[in-house]
């Protein structure tokens, strides 16, 4: 956790300029006491069931990330088949790994399956080329759309009605006799609201519809109920109160194991939850521009390294590392990229010089994972901090980085039409 002693910022006692200073802006740092924490208190929350974490790996999937996860017991939740084959480099048995595919060819779900993977599917016309395909000799979870809402941005729900996530509840006649005709074996079912559920109540009116579903299927070893867990991005923030979800679904879960007449696995996907408030981002400023309506703090960033603002409307707390008693003054942050790329209008901070370091909060999940090479600009060094040591999990991007895959091909051929 980030603390403030003698005007320096420090993670766990090491002061953060030195860590601008060693390894270079802009740069992400990742604190994994934090995430061990998160970890263990969702472990804590279920520890009267027999629960499994799948860390939703999208949210941040550098190896060092993954293979630590793996360490602490943690299985993978992945979506694409390269994020399977990032989860087995990091040592991950095929069994610990979920892969929920949405949109993609069958070869790609094929590819899954001879990895070995755990198979979870959220389209009927899919479901029926997988029976069509393996029929009973390989197990495979159904993702259920239970249209339930979650809180948060509308980009970030995905129980609702118009999503594309999922098969609906409604479907489930149909869903069964594709079971049926092709002798499927369904091991698991799965549902995902989305991001940022505030309390225990929409867990648990989903579970109900989970738990009624789950009568039709007999050969269930587990029940998936995604992630979705808010965390705080402000002081004053509501969150899930994962104690409290704990004690009101354990006893849920316990009294569908009874009658359904022997004990399940309850599975969890928490992506963000367990590395959003690990991460720390930091940045340079370039230039203060004021012009007649407000006073910009241009920075050596943008939408290429931290798009959450600009695509979520996320909020993420910014404070200023050089001078942190600063008189405060107002600010627009506001990034290098040929669009207009803001951070947070109006933000009140200690005073903003050009060459102060500012340290976005909250950067942990969908930081680094959304980046990209957007106006040619390279993509940031990520720092690992363990056991008061500082570790580089990720080299800066170079120009070679970026020309790597490009070919260029003889002028006479581009130009041959000029002639």
């Amino acid at each position: 956790m980030l603390e403030l002693h003698d005007n320096t910022y420090t993670l766990q006692h090491i002061p953060i300029a030195d860590l601008a200073e060693r390894y270079g802006l802009p740069l992400y740092i990742y604190d994994a006491d934090t995430m061990k924490r998160q970890y263990d208190n969702l472990t804590n929350a279920f520890s009267g069931l027999k629960m499994k974490v799948k860390y939703a790996c999208k949210a941040l999937n550098n190896l060092a990330i993954l293979s630590m996860f793996r360490a602490w017991g943690s299985g993978l939740d992945t979506v694409s088949i390269q994020e399977v084959e990032l989860g087995l480099r990091a040592g991950f048995a095929p069994q610990d790994i979920i892969f929920t595919p949405n949109c993609v060819s069958f070869e790609e779900i094929q590819q899954a399956v001879a990895l070995g993977v755990v198979i979870n599917i959220d389209n009927l016309s899919v479901l029926e080329k997988f029976g069509n395909t393996y029929s009973g000799s390989y197990p495979c979870c159904v993702r259920i759309n239970p249209h339930i809402l979650a809180g948060g941005n509308y980009h970030l729900q995905t129980g609702h009605i118009d999503s594309k996530f999922g098969i609906s509840v409604y479907q489930l006649r149909h869903l069964l006799r594709i079971v049926k005709t092709y002798s499927m074996k369904i091991n698991g079912l799965h549902m995902h609201s989305g991001s940022d559920i505030l309390d225990a109540g929409v867990f648990l009116q989903g579970a109900e519809i989970i738990f009624d579903a789950a009568k039709n299927f007999p050969d269930l070893q587990f029940i998936d109920f995604g992630s979705g867990f808010k965390v705080p991005y402000k002081d004053d923030d509501v969150v899930t109160d994962i104690p409290d979800l704990g004690r009101k679904l354990t006893e849920s879960f316990r009294e569908f194991c009874a009658d359904y007449g022997r004990e399940l696995e309850i599975w969890f996907e928490p992506g963000k939850y367990l590395v959003s408030e690990s991460g720390y981002f930091l940045v340079k400023t370039n230039v203060i521009k004021q012009t007649v309506s407000t006073v910009f703090a241009g920075v050596d960033s943008g939408q290429n390294h931290l798009i959450r603002p600009m695509f979520y409307d996320a909020y993420h707390r910014i404070i200023n590392i050089s001078n942190p008693s600063g008189t405060p003054r107002v600010y627009s942050v506001v990034g290098y990229i040929c669009e207009t790329d803001t951070f947070a209008w109006d933000r009140r901070l200690p005073e903003v010089r050009e060459e102060d370091t500012l340290c976005f909060l909250n950067a942990g999940a969908y930081g680094f994972t959304m980046s990209s090479n957007y106006n040619s600009r390279f993509r940031p060094a990520e720092v690992l901090i363990v056991n008061g040591q500082d570790h580089l999990i990720r080299k800066r991007e170079t120009m070679e980085d970026i020309l790597r895959n490009q070919l260029t091909i003889d002028e006479k051929i581009v130009f041959a039409g000029d002639k």
